[in-house]
């Protein structure tokens, strides 16, 4: 049957209930990937055009089904995308050449992997990623991305000649080493653990307690007006202390929390009687009925300096709720060799690459082997130095 393929420009031109029911199919499905998430992201001037994000949508048709669908965005430069490049862009200054504008199939600010190209099957994987392909080459774009991916999305892009580049990210999961079972509670957890992490772990608590920091949680509609703009104080004040304005914008959590307010938890920190951090941490329910929940740490600030708060809010909060509400994995995100001792276990995460230049691409197809080499010996010796007591548990 034939196809016929659909690019819009707006998110308000996509059915958000088809593509949602498409991205439930996946493998990976993630809440960052609904149309409710993308859309708020245009919505609120944080990925647009101006901003350096310039959105298409991708959609397959097979006798007016949606057999496979994705979010691309046209990038004049490479921030917010987690999966740097910004060597490659410079090697095609040197020689004169222009790396933007790109392309990349990612959801913006959000190194969380999972399904990009979604699709009924492998037939209509595969006919969107050669869609993807004919597009930037008769805009004679530069390259195409696909960051942060899941297998069946690398699969459909290595048949297609693009080019894995793989990353660590640190994960925790909810299984006892020794019996595979759910931890009963942050004490069996910390039970599990080598002596000296489960030293350090209790000794970085008690300096947040001894310091008189107390916490609460909210979730979803629980989260008041008040918390969303106290988070996005602290949220800002990261981002300006490393000298950066912030990606997101005040519109945007305000959709959050009128439109997928269920996809979020925000832990806030609080010193007499006053909140002085927060983290917010994203949600997933079960996409399938044996398949457990997932939670994804995403942002957090502080207003004041309390040793190991950063521990507290971040790692152990999420955690111990985790354990209580029986979710099976927390994903920390990317970077950050000391999650590793928190219990975080090194992940593998991919991307697919494509690039236009004959040349370049053979310069880059080097540089991947030896950095996929080099990131292969990292997570070996990573998994040397695992938490648990006795055998790591499996990432």
């Amino acid at each position: 049957m034939p196809q016929k393929l659909q690019i819009v420009d707006q998110p308000a031109a996509v059915d958000a209930a088809e593509w949602d029911a498409l991205l439930e199919q996946q493998r990976a499905p993630t809440p960052f990937m609904r149309m409710e998430y993308l859309a708020a992201l245009h919505a609120s001037g944080s990925a647009t055009r101006r901003t350096g994000w310039t959105p298409r949508f991708f959609l397959l048709r097979e006798d007016r089904e949606l057999v496979a669908a994705c979010p691309v965005y046209v990038k004049s430069h490479s921030w917010g995308e987690y999966v740097f490049d910004f060597a490659w862009a410079n090697a095609y200054a040197e020689h004169g050449l222009d790396y933007y504008p790109k392309a990349v199939v990612a959801v913006p600010f959000t190194p969380v992997p999972g399904s990009r190209l979604l699709a009924k099957d492998a037939v209509g994987r595969a006919a969107l990623v050669r869609h993807l392909l004919d597009w930037c080459a008769a805009r004679q774009l530069s390259s195409l991305h696909v960051l942060f991916c899941d297998a069946a999305d690398a699969t459909a892009c290595a048949a297609s000649g693009l080019m894995a580049r793989r990353q660590v990210e640190f994960h925790w999961h909810n299984r006892h080493p020794q019996t595979g079972e759910p931890f009963a509670d942050f004490g069996d957890f910390l039970t599990a653990l080598a002596r000296d992490k489960r030293k350090k772990i209790r000794q970085e608590r008690r300096r947040v307690r001894d310091a008189g920091v107390t916490f609460r949680s909210a979730r979803g509609r629980d989260i008041t007006p008040e918390d969303w703009a106290f988070f996005y104080r602290c949220y800002e004040r990261t981002y300006l202390e490393h000298g950066n304005a912030p990606y997101l914008t005040p519109a945007f959590f305000a959709a959050m929390a009128e439109r997928m307010a269920a996809t979020w938890l925000l832990f806030i920190a609080e010193r007499r009687g006053e909140p002085i951090a927060c983290s917010l941490i994203g949600l997933q329910p079960p996409p399938h009925p044996r398949s457990g929940a997932v939670a994804y740490g995403r942002y957090w600030g502080a207003i004041e300096r309390v040793d190991c708060l950063h521990f507290e809010a971040c790692y152990y909060q999420p955690i111990e709720w985790c354990i209580a509400h029986g979710v099976t994995r927390f994903e920390g995100g990317a970077q950050g060799e000391h999650k590793l001792a928190r219990a975080l276990l090194p992940a593998m995460t991919q991307s697919a690459h494509w690039i236009a230049h004959p040349a370049f691409a053979q310069a880059i197809a080097r540089f991947l082997a030896r950095e996929n080499a080099g990131v292969e010996r990292y997570r070996a010796v990573l998994d040397e130095h695992a938490p648990y007591a006795h055998a790591a548990q499996p990432g």
